[in-house]
């Protein structure tokens, strides 16, 4: 895979990381069924990032300045989302992101690297990691949970795998009360919905068959059978985790978050956000790179030792 230019100076701001992804990926990586769009950032011991659902990498805008000074930052569009060109048909379901992730890490060269993963993006990182001896560390926004099964995913499933239901679900999206209603309880204050993360995420579901279809494969092909096996999963899994976790996040609550952590042998901590939700790392993204620096530098610094 050819070298890419690092940047000019690895203390970037937030307009030069917006700029960056705008502008559009800094290469390509084909991984057989689609190219994923890649971005890195930054210099120091490798960081993967892994997005959740309904995101892209541009997710991880204002966490990537905060980090970059320290890390080299690697971010990709998983298929069906964002700047990566896929097929429809081409697989989107979690385990077949598991293997598009391990192909990009391989294709990388990377021969140690940490995780830095949100939502549905890191259970697919923790499913790298349980076989992946290079896996050091793995900083975890709010995710699933084992055993935790949501009666709003269930239906938000069901109603995924009805006709018409992508109409349904995004073409509403331009109605401001609808994006409150299905979004605003992600963040501490609802209307960060709107301006530029409307502009990135929620405008594209709307205006791009291509971009909501992509997003809904995700939903349709969830399998409810992984977050049962996912106990199974954290016992198997060596490398130490952190978790990042906002305190009233209606979907994964913190009780059920902060139970789990004996189930990691590397170990496990959490780090609770007072009043964040769901996306903590979008609209709390200071405090998350305040929790996660410290460990992902104890734990890559350990691992070149």
């Amino acid at each position: 895979m050819p070298q890419i230019p690092r940047p000019s100076s690895p203390a970037l701001t937030e307009p030069e990381v917006a700029a960056a992804f705008a502008n559009g990926p800094h290469d390509r990586i084909d991984v057989g069924h689609g190219r994923l769009a890649y971005w890195r950032f930054g210099t120091g011991p490798d960081v993967v990032l892994v997005h959740g659902w309904p995101l892209h990498a541009a997710t991880f805008r204002r966490l990537i300045p905060l980090l970059s000074g320290d890390f080299t930052l690697h971010a990709v569009d998983l298929p069906g989302a964002g700047r990566t060109e896929w097929d429809v048909g081409a697989p989107t379901d979690v385990l077949s992101h598991v293997a598009t992730v391990r192909r990009a890490i391989d294709a990388l060269g990377l021969s140690r690297y940490a995780f830095v993963a949100h939502d549905s993006g890191a259970t697919i990182a923790r499913l790298v990691a349980v076989d992946d001896p290079r896996a050091r560390g793995i900083v975890m926004g709010n995710t699933e949970i084992p055993g935790h099964d949501s009666r709003t995913l269930r239906m938000l499933v069901r109603f995924a795998r009805t006709p018409g239901a992508r109409r349904a679900l995004f073409g509403l999206m331009r109605w401001r009360w609808y994006r409150r209603m299905l979004f605003g309880g992600c963040f501490t204050d609802p209307a960060y919905i709107e301006g530029e993360f409307a502009d990135l995420f929620i405008r594209p579901l709307f205006t791009s068959r291509h971009a909501s279809e992509g997003q809904l494969g995700l939903v349709r092909t969830f399998d409810f059978g992984l977050l049962h096996e996912l106990a199974g999963v954290h016992a198997r899994l060596r490398a130490p985790v952190l978790c990042v976790w906002g305190s009233r996040d209606p979907w994964f609550p913190i009780a059920k978050a902060r139970a789990m952590l004996p189930q990691f042998p590397g170990g496990a901590e959490l780090v609770e956000v007072p009043g964040a939700r769901v996306f903590v790392h979008e609209d709390r993204a200071a405090e998350f790179a305040e929790a996660a620096q410290p460990f992902l530098r104890r734990w890559l610094a350990a691992s070149s030792a």
